[in-house]
Parts: structure tokens; sequence; C-alpha cells
């Protein structure tokens, strides 16, 4: 039991796949992990859903049927569930994603820290400005900078209002900073939508292309999260939002300092795994395609 304790699971860009999702409730079912940690883009696609009045059915039929699922047939050795959102998934949806951790299904972790086994655990959605009009989970990353070829946080899309003072000032160092304050992070685990910048896990297929003679960077993750990982060294940082990294750069790890960082995106229509041990983060960290 000692060991079954610290086995967890990542997933991440599930994008409302449901052959992603069967395949992760057979999973949880089959090898009981103590944890899962779940790092968005979860729905159907934000701008699709938005359209339709949110993604509310997706959620009852296919999240919480699946993990009411899970729970019954585990009982007592369900996994606790981690989740955030990611840029994808519509804001509106957040009701129903409460509503799902008020019924036990999930915790939902945004902005959030909350307690597993001795370890603090952290959730943040946003990602630095992208090329893709969906802005409510987006914010500038360490200033008003937008990267050539990508749309501002005041401009695109929204599923539900937000202050104009927010969109224009806010930047995603300011909420990390007020995240986790004066924190002892030495056994934080931190699941972050966004990769940290300029690794293995933020390659985006950028090789080549420019917009107005202007070439694009190929890396795409957030500055703030680089810098919050080299200053704080949480024990662990878990990543989604660039799938094709995995396969440019070989690699779904990195190590900034003593923080392990793992991704989980996949650009197949295979649901791609990491597993490991809380107690052994490095030795024991594996991914698979399922």
């Amino acid at each position: 039991m000692v060991e079954r304790d610290s086995e967890c699971i990542f997933v991440t860009d599930l994008h409302g796949s449901p052959h992603r999702y069967e395949t992760l409730f057979r999973l949880l079912v089959t090898e009981r992990p103590r944890a899962l940690f779940m790092g968005g883009d979860l729905l159907p696609s934000g701008l699709t859903a938005l359209a339709q009045a949110g993604a509310g059915g997706f959620i009852e039929e296919t999240l919480c049927t699946g993990f009411r699922r899970v729970r019954s047939e585990l009982g007592d050795e369900a996994p606790e569930v981690f989740l955030i959102l990611g840029n994808d998934d519509g804001r509106m949806d957040e009701e129903a994603i409460r509503a799902g951790e008020e019924e036990g299904l999930w915790h939902y972790i945004h902005g959030r820290r909350v307690e597993f086994e001795g370890h603090p655990v952290y959730g943040y959605a946003y990602v630095p400005p992208t090329p893709f009009m969906l802005k409510d989970w987006e914010r500038y990353d360490v200033s008003r900078f937008v990267d050539v070829g990508c749309i501002s946080p005041e401009k695109g899309q929204r599923s539900v209002p937000m202050p104009p003072n927010e969109i224009r000032y806010e930047t995603i160092a300011n909420d990390l900073e007020r995240l986790t304050g004066e924190d002892d992070l030495e056994r934080a685990v931190m699941l972050f939508h966004t990769p940290p910048y300029q690794t293995a896990l933020d390659r985006a297929a950028l090789d080549g292309k420019m917009v107005d003679n202007v070439p694009l960077d190929p890396h795409v993750g957030s500055i703030a999260v680089r810098r919050f990982i080299e200053s704080q060294q949480p024990m662990l940082t878990l990543h989604g939002h660039i799938h094709e990294s995995a396969r440019i750069t070989g690699s779904w790890q990195e190590r900034i300092g003593r923080t392990i960082c793992l991704g989980a995106a996949h650009d197949g229509p295979e649901l791609a795994v990491v597993s490991f041990r809380l107690g052994d983060v490095g030795g024991t960290a594996e991914r698979r395609l399922v």
C-alpha cells in the first residue's frame, strides 16, 4: 500500500476525444494509480463549444459519467483527480467543472493550492498569447509583448466577460507570484497547461515560417513559467499545450535546476500517459502511448 500511495498518472490535451477518455478510464481501473493529474484542453474545441452554448453536456456525459464509473468500480481505491482547463477550453464551462468538484469527482485547482500525501499541489491554466481566437485562458507573459504571428489577449473572443484592466495589465508572472507567495516548494507539484520557454517541451512546428518577413519563434512556452521554475525550484512541474514538441525534440522531460518537468501532450490519436512515483520522480517517470 505504501508503494501504491505514491503512484501517479499525468495526461493532458485530450480535446474531448471519446477514444482517449475511454482509454483513460480503463487504465485507471486496471492500474489503480493513487492520483491522476489532468493538464488542460480536456473538452471539445472551445470555439465550437461556445457556438453550442458550452460543453456542459460533454462534461456530464463523458467526464462525470466516466469518473463515477471508476469510483463505483474501485471504491476507496479510486484515484484522487486534480485538473485544470486549457486555452482551448471555454471558461463558460467552469460552472460545470466546479459542479463535478462539489460531487467529489475531482479537484479543480486552477489558481489554488491543495494537499496530496504531504505534497502541496498547485494548478495554473493560463498560457501566453497564441495565434488562436479564444482568449479565456490567455495572459500576457512577462510584459505586454506579443510574439509575431500571435493575437493579443485584448483581441479575439471570450466566453465570459473579464475586466478590461485585468486583460490589459495582468501577467502570468504576477499570477505565479501571488499563487505561491512565500510557500516552501521543495515538495511541490505544479500542474501547468503551458510549458516553460525554450525547453524540449515547448517546441512548435514553426521552422522556416515567417509573418511579414519576420521569422516565427519555434519555442512558444512561457518565459514567466521558466523564470518561476528557475527561481522557486518546485519538485515537479507537469505541462501540456504543445502537441508536437516531444515528436520534434525527441524528449518529453526536462530538468531545470533540481526541478523535473514532464510533458504529456501528443499529436497522434493515442492517449499519451506519463506515470511516476512521487517519492522518486526522476527514477520512475515513464511515458507511453495507449
